[in-house]
């Protein structure tokens, strides 16, 4: 479904992230860990295609397809969605705009079909009438990027630290909802959705049943491994000791 092969990132002439391998199977769901600022985000950009995230070397595969340098909005349309750490906040532009664009459905009211996955993800209907992101909790802000989400329903999820800034009631709700969607796959033949979550605090993972995990420390792919061990690993020693323990074996 996706690979990242030798990949080599730059940010205004930086090297964030170098020689950077992943290779996710269809029905896989996939966990990097690492520390704030390590360059996590900085893939998922990359994997996106936005400007200034510049892959200086190797190759991104989608789907069997080359999308190196394609353009973000083709991107989308082959089957990628992602819910970010840090979403824009947009004045004067509603939240029922944003998901009525998610469902192609520009300048109508949101339909029947969008209210029950609002109730769904416990948001009163109030929330759609709202200035986009603005003013929100770090829960509403996860909500609404599920949200659009649940309505893409897209063949390959990314999910940028969707545990950060939230509640632990919140995160439990979010998680159950994640977990539905990877199960929600319109192709018999698979078990459920690729996905790549992104996450330092590992909470996300009481919920989401993850295939494989990796540690990113410097920008470099560190090791590979159980995401149960792992994360066991990281709570009880840190992210060195881990990746000593992991290296060793």
């Amino acid at each position: 479904m996706l690979q990242l092969e030798d990949l080599t990132i730059s940010v205004n002439g930086k090297i964030l992230v170098k020689d950077f391998n992943l290779h996710i199977e269809k029905g896989e769901v996939h966990v990097l860990f690492g520390p704030n600022g390590v360059g996590k985000s900085t893939i998922v950009y990359a994997i996106l295609g936005f400007p200034g995230y510049k892959v200086v070397k190797g190759r991104i595969i989608f789907k069997g397809k080359d999308i190196t340098e394609i353009p973000t909005y083709e991107r989308v349309k082959m089957g990628i969605g992602v819910a970010f750490q840090h979403p824009p906040k947009i004045k004067g532009l509603r939240v029922a705009d944003i998901v009525n664009i998610c469902a192609n459905r520009i300048g109508e009211e949101v339909d029947e079909d969008i209210l029950k996955l609002v109730d769904e993800l416990k948001i009163p209907k109030e929330f759609l009438q709202r200035d986009f992101n603005v003013g929100f909790s770090g829960g509403e802000i996860k909500k609404n990027e599920i949200l659009q989400l649940m309505i893409q329903n897209p063949d390959f999820i990314i999910l940028d630290e969707p545990d950060s800034g939230v509640d632990m009631e919140n995160i439990g709700l979010i998680g159950e909802i994640v977990s539905r969607l990877l199960e929600r796959n319109l192709m018999p033949s698979l078990r459920r959705k690729a996905g790549l979550l992104i996450t330092h605090s590992g909470h996300i993972l009481r919920f989401v049943k993850a295939d494989r995990a990796h540690v990113l420390l410097n920008g470099r792919k560190a090791c590979s491994g159980n995401p149960e061990e792992i994360l066991r690993n990281i709570m009880e020693r840190g992210y060195e000791e881990c990746i000593k323990r992991c290296q060793i074996k």
